[in-house]
């Protein structure tokens, strides 16, 4: 059996020579890429190695019909969706909620709402490194069970203690799509083609926290609290059934370890391995080495730790918006509680926006910068990035102000458009950063590690909201936070000039 490259999609031709060059390019830097961080093939020859049977092979997911790997992009971007549904649909019935349960903290209130997301934090350091020992179809089915059992908890809960603890674990469990599901694209998609899937699967995390108060909001209006999570149980249970048909196991390795485990029951011969079982550990061990993966990628590399501090910020400054709109908007406008949901319209626009101009653009831009030089870099990702960071500080200024001064509501819910399209940005371009500097191999947990601090600062961040504009207002409140937004502007900069550097200089061994 002939050990093999990473399968990689042939090009159209083109009479671009720039598109060319970037083209070869990249495949020079993806051949140049260890066996440690990519399915790459190793150098030595080894007759009892199982691989795959050429860069062809039909087994390879990398190599299954168009068709088979897209509905593989959508079911790991549908799940993603509606588990970040869920973290903010519960926003616009908390008030009947602490009514009936008789809370009157509003720390405690908003901590109803951003609790899931303290799941979302943890739960991926343990879901990543299980994909990646024991691939992802499991993991998908588990959390996906789990969290349908849990939001009838939350649904039939009769204290708020008991809804607590069941919102958290529903948090862990539905983090687990988000958390595997860059992995998934990255084992059927290859890198030049990652931007526009990466692009479906942020609807996710971006479009599903503004969609989930859109669609509760009438539901906690006419029905009541409870009503919200019924729903989201009986649409999650749906998706649920569908992922159980369509989606099958698509990481490398787990596939390769099947295959040889096959062989040595057919061949008798018992020396066959993979390349993932070749070093001597035992399985033991090897789960523990997974499981420490997330946590070391933060603490030795600077460009996973501070890309993941500047994404956490963003995406605690959109939970803290989710958390806020609907008490700004009825204070400052008099909405009532239906009419509340629309003030996430704004957000949703700007995040709708960005999603379309990523997709477009993050493959085409990233291909002409690499032209440039004489190896693809990652770093050619993160060029949107340093267009578009801008955008969110001048965004909360103008939502800040025009808030504050009570001109037509339909001003605020413009600024927050530009908040939205330029969070997208932000986030999106990291995201497939990560997946592109760490490959396949370990997406998972470089995603895990990001998603750490995303989630961190997605739960207590927004905390902080109902006392920053008590203390401030809307209009300085905002600005102290458009002042920090700026200040980060600088690190997509540096790190689109300075990565390859620091990627070389602190490398990770897994």
């Amino acid at each position: 059996m002939s050990p093999s490259t990473e399968s990689r999609h042939s090009k159209d031709g083109s009479a671009d020579l720039e598109k060319q060059d970037a083209d070869e390019a990249y495949q020079r830097s993806e051949e140049q890429k260890t066996p440690t961080n990519q399915d790459s093939s190793p150098d030595v020859q080894d007759p009892n190695l199982v691989d795959w049977e050429g860069p062809d092979d039909a087994a390879n997911p990398m190599n299954w019909p168009k068709s088979k790997r897209i509905g593989h992009v959508v079911m790991a971007s549908l799940t993603t969706l509606f588990a970040n549904i869920t973290s903010t649909a519960f926003a616009p019935a908390a008030s009947s909620l602490e009514a009936e349960f008789g809370v009157t903290n509003s720390t405690v209130a908003a901590f109803t709402v951003s609790i899931y997301l303290m799941g979302f934090a943890f739960g991926p350091l343990v879901i990543a490194p299980l994909s990646e020992h024991f691939g992802r179809l499991p993991i998908y089915r588990v959390c996906m069970v789990i969290t349908v059992g849990f939001l009838i908890g939350c649904a039939q809960a009769k204290n708020l203690g008991m809804f607590l603890v069941f919102r958290l674990i529903t948090g862990i469990a539905g983090s687990g799509p988000g958390t595997i599901g860059g992995g998934t694209i990255a084992d059927v998609m290859a890198p030049e083609n990652r931007g526009k899937a990466m692009g479906a699967f942020a609807m996710g995390p971006l479009m599903g926290p503004v969609l989930g108060p859109l669609i509760s909001g009438f539901v906690a209006q006419y029905l009541n609290w409870r009503w919200v999570f019924r729903i989201l149980c009986i649409a999650t249970g749906v998706i649920t059934i569908v992922l159980y048909c369509i989606m099958t196991e698509t990481y490398g390795p787990v596939l390769l370890k099947r295959k040889a485990a096959r062989l040595r029951k057919e061949t008798g011969n018992p020396d066959l391995h993979t390349r993932f079982e070749s070093s001597g550990v035992s399985p033991l061990a090897s789960l523990g080495m997974a499981l420490q993966r997330p946590s070391k990628m933060l603490i030795f590399s600077p460009i996973v730790l501070l890309l993941s501090l500047y994404c956490a910020f963003v995406f605690g400054l959109l939970i803290l918006l989710f958390t806020t709109f609907s008490s700004v908007y009825r204070k400052q406008y008099g909405f009532s509680v239906s009419m509340g949901g629309l003030s996430y319209l704004g957000l949703g626009m700007g995040l709708a926006v960005g999603l379309v101009c990523f997709g477009i653009l993050s493959d085409k831009v990233a291909k002409k910068d690499s032209a440039k030089s004489s190896e693809w870099k990652p770093e050619a990702r993160l060029l949107l990035m340093v267009w578009f960071a801008p955008v969110i500080p001048g965004g909360f200024f103008w939502y800040g102000w025009t808030s504050y001064y009570k001109v037509h509501w339909i001003l605020p819910i413009i600024g927050t458009s530009f908040i939205g399209m330029g969070a997208l940005m932000v986030m999106m371009p990291i995201q497939v950063y990560l997946v592109d500097a760490f490959g396949p191999r370990v997406a998972a947990s470089a995603l895990a590690a990001n998603t750490l601090l995303r989630s961190l600062a997605g739960c207590f961040l927004p905390l902080a909201g109902p006392s920053l504009y008590e203390a401030l207002g809307l209009g300085w409140g905002n600005t102290l936070l458009g002042f920090i937004a700026v200040g980060f502007t600088c690190l997509p900069i540096l790190f689109y000039k300075y990565g390859g550097r620091l990627r070389l200089k602190f490398p990770i061994t897994f």
